[in-house]
């Protein structure tokens, strides 16, 4: 059976040394992750969407992995000034991957959000996100801990529990939540791990912690990656 091709935008490297220049990569595991649920992992490159038609780019494809990577210009959800320890602001990235979220959402494809990615697609949605979560003790960086989720939910049942241990690696979180956004998930301190939209036309879940990290040793974490390819599939 053909595999599902799955879009994931690119991200942008300054320095790869394997091929000397700059690059666009995404991360091995995340995509090791999309072939073992029998996806086809498709890099995309991430172009101005006032110059290229995104809706038409993404027509081809079955479905859409938006991944992790640096942090949102905080403009772009109304804060008037930039924290300190804001990194990695691209504002190409930034354009590209909204506009991805926006005309995946409107137009029912599958869609998978992943740190990076859930806050893009709240940001997307009207929402805005914590700059900082306090520093060193209070962020969730190079930390695996236990995550609630709300039974029931769509996240829930991709998952296959109710709890879980998720790998996390970030410094903001969701604070207001765009339009139609419900928490699914939430760390102890009281992190929005998870969202959905309800009116959504297709399937879509967001995870603020990284499911590739275990996926490969965890079948609820790759349950993640399997029910977006079937969604892919099957519609």
């Amino acid at each position: 059976m053909t595999r599902p091709l799955i879009a994931i935008p690119a991200r942008f490297s300054a320095t790869t040394s394997a091929l000397r220049y700059a690059a666009e990569v995404n991360a091995r595991a995340l995509v090791e992750a999309v072939w073992r649920a029998g996806g086809e992992p498709a890099s995309v490159h991430p172009a101005d969407p006032a110059e290229e038609d995104v809706a038409a780019r993404l027509a081809r494809f079955d479905a859409v992995l938006l991944p992790g990577g640096g942090d949102i210009a905080p403009y772009r959800y109304g804060a008037a000034d930039t924290h300190d320890s804001v990194y990695d602001v691209d504002g190409l990235q930034d354009a590209f991957d909204i506009e991805v979220a926006r005309r995946a959402l409107q137009s029912g494809m599958p869609l998978l959000a992943i740190c990076r990615g859930l806050q893009v697609v709240n940001v997307a949605l009207g929402g805005s996100l914590q700059q900082d979560m306090g520093g060193p003790g209070h962020e969730h960086r190079h930390l695996l801990h236990p995550v609630a989720i709300r039974p029931g939910t769509r996240t829930a049942r991709a998952l296959g529990a109710d709890k879980l241990e998720a790998s996390c690696y970030h410094h903001q979180r969701a604070d207001r939540l765009g339009d139609g956004l419900t928490a699914t998930a939430t760390a102890g301190d009281g992190t929005i791990e998870a969202l959905e939209l309800p009116s959504a036309g297709g399937w879509f879940v967001a995870v603020q912690w990284h499911p590739e990290d275990t996926a490969h040793q965890d079948p609820f974490q790759q349950n993640l990656f399997d029910t977006l390819v079937r969604h892919a599939r099957f519609g």
